[in-house]
């Protein structure tokens, strides 16, 4: 099975599939835990269910956690089906387990008739390639039995003289892929008797063939998506160009949270405009799209005393005090500012609308954002960029450029020498 050297946690319900699944390890010798639900569904029932577990592991000498939920609860706290809220709550606490007692892998029973359901469900709901492969696997979830058949584990059971206990639950129409197993996959085993094992082809064809388009998805995206420091650049016109622009754009946006039919609509939009999800943030440039993830609880405001070097701040701003001895500096990474008109206490923050400034090396004022404009700055490079100010007058665009009204000059006697290291 390949299993031996990992330190795995089976989930077992007491039934055929699992009860199967637990001799096959115990057979070949592999280490294992067990983990039991009872997600007190079916009263009594449930709690011989967890009973049988408990039992069954103390007999083997298997490591046994159990778990009470109260499901009903959870389902109507967040409005869900009685199996999805099942579902979720077992893997939460399966992800608990794994990371308390460093379990690699959790094992679960699911076989190819499991699998035969789960396809025509999805089938139903017009999902894609990804939802006709089945029942997934994941980093850490195995599920070694997928290539058996129900009729194959029944066989084993009864050639190993294996109890189990039976769900009856499993027997009502009260869920959907109980209708499925029941109506469905039954009439179609009727009909063609090898469907199984014919299905078992298609799923290994589907696989190939959703590994070569997942390949090709990832050398096109190498194409197009360009890594930054802390952003990565879509460069639209190829994106644009693309023959199947919304089957890629569906699979590249949609795992961080964008609609395809928005991005879309985000590539006909002006510079400027841009897409949300929980996590990222998809700006529309003038040639490009730039995604980035979305910060949390930034700070955009610090305030420092011009006495206190070491005060901590978001970028490396050092300084000093010095005589004027009329040595012009040059160096945009340098502020050299008159001591005598600043404030004791400096603020450093992001751009604000309407921010204004008299750019040294010119003559007025100039608007914050038209500066931005002819520096040819990106959206992501105007929110990153700090500016430095004397109560509500700038002083300095952090590494660009200082206001001529604090800039140091032959009238000086103090020179404030700041240094930004970005």
């Amino acid at each position: 099975m390949g299993l031996a050297q990992e330190k795995l946690l089976l989930a077992h319900s007491g039934g055929i599939d699992s009860s199967v699944l637990a001799h096959l390890l115990l057979t070949e010798k592999i280490p294992f835990s067990v983990a039991h639900c009872n997600f007190q569904l079916r009263e009594k029932e449930s709690d011989e269910d967890a009973f049988f577990v408990k039992n069954w592991c103390e007999v083997n000498q298997i490591r046994h956690h159990a778990k009470r939920f109260d499901t009903l609860q959870y389902k109507i706290e967040h409005k869900l089906g009685t199996q999805e809220a099942a579902r979720t709550l077992r893997y939460q606490w399966f992800e608990s387990l794994r990371e308390i007692h460093d379990y690699t892998a959790v094992l679960t029973a699911h076989h190819l008739n499991d699998q035969l359901e789960s396809f025509l469900m999805y089938s139903t709901r017009g999902t894609g390639l990804n939802g006709l492969l089945g029942i997934p696997e994941s980093d850490w979830v195995r599920r070694p039995l997928l290539s058996v058949t129900k009729e194959e584990i029944r066989a084993y059971a009864k050639d190993h003289q294996i109890l189990w206990r039976e769900d009856s639950s499993n027997d009502t129409e009260d869920y959907l892929r109980n209708q499925f197993r029941h109506s469905v996959v039954a009439s179609i085993v009727s009909i063609q008797p090898k469907a199984l094992l014919n299905f078992k082809t298609t799923l290994n064809h589907l696989t190939a063939a959703n590994d070569f388009i997942q390949a090709q998805l990832r050398e096109l995206k190498s194409k197009i998506f360009f890594k930054n420091s802390d952003s990565t650049t879509i460069l639209l016109s190829t994106l644009d160009a693309l023959p199947q622009k919304e089957f890629c754009i569906h699979h590249w946006f949609s795992p961080l949270g964008f609609a395809s039919s928005e991005v879309l609509k985000l590539l006909q939009a002006p510079k400027g405009k841009a897409l949300y999800s929980a996590t990222h943030r998809l700006m529309r440039e003038r040639d490009s799209f730039v995604l980035s993830l979305v910060a949390e609880d930034e700070i955009s405001e610090f305030h420092f005393e011009i006495e206190t070097p070491k005060t901590q701040l978001p970028i490396s701003l050092k300084w000093e005090v010095q005589v004027n001895e009329g040595k012009i500096y040059k160096n945009t990474f340098l502020a050299a500012l008159d001591k005598k008109k600043l404030k004791k206490t400096l603020l450093l923050r992001k751009y604000q609308k309407g921010d204004y400034f008299y750019p040294t090396g010119m003559q007025g004022k100039k608007l914050l954002s038209k500066f931005f404009k002819d520096e040819k700055y990106s959206t992501l490079q105007k929110e990153a960029q700090w500016i430095l100010c004397s109560g509500d007058q700038i002083v300095w665009v952090v590494g660009k450029r200082c206001d001529n009204r604090f800039a140091a000059n032959e009238t000086t006697e103090e020179i404030l020498l700041m240094k930004c290291e970005l």
